[in-house]
């Protein structure tokens, strides 16, 4: 899994001219599912996200988590976040799960940071053409890939 975390003041996302989405202050996080990922890798990510420090404290250093503020989540799909791009302009999507195994663990990754949260997150719709509206503080942007997890 691949995930793309946006800090933000506030966010939404439109799905045929209706606001599907939207939060105050905490992340965006775009999320690319691969046909190799598993529920380790959903869980593994699932924990990192609302413990990530890069919310400012009392001395304007980047100590403070999601949970520690409270924060949203507005967490869309992304497939696109898998696109090969070595050969030619036009992308490939191969890496990318198909809708049938990416859907389940996209469910399960809302299941899970609502969890970790206490409280529903936000979401677009899966496979829809969204329109993502963002103020990102900062900006404060982080990728992280469940394939590095075992890199120390």
């Amino acid at each position: 899994m691949r995930a793309v975390i946006q800090r933000v003041s506030k966010a939404s996302c439109m799905v045929d001219g209706r606001i599907v989405g939207s939060i105050g202050q905490g992340f965006v996080v775009l999320l690319g599912i691969e046909e190799t990922d598993g529920m380790d890798d959903l869980q593994w990510l699932a924990q990192k996200i609302p413990n990530l420090r890069v919310f400012s404290d009392e001395n304007g250093l980047m100590n403070k988590s999601l949970n520690d503020i409270q924060g949203n989540v507005l967490l869309i799909s992304q497939f696109t976040l898998f696109a090969q791009t070595k050969k030619g302009n036009r992308p490939s999507f191969i890496r990318a799960a198909r809708p049938d195994k990416a859907i389940p663990l996209y469910e399960r990754m809302i299941a899970e940071l609502t969890e970790q949260l206490g409280k529903t997150i936000a979401t677009g719709i899966f496979g829809a053409d969204m329109k993502v509206s963002l103020l990102n503080e900062g900006p404060v942007t982080i990728v992280m890939d469940t394939k590095d997890k075992d890199n120390h």
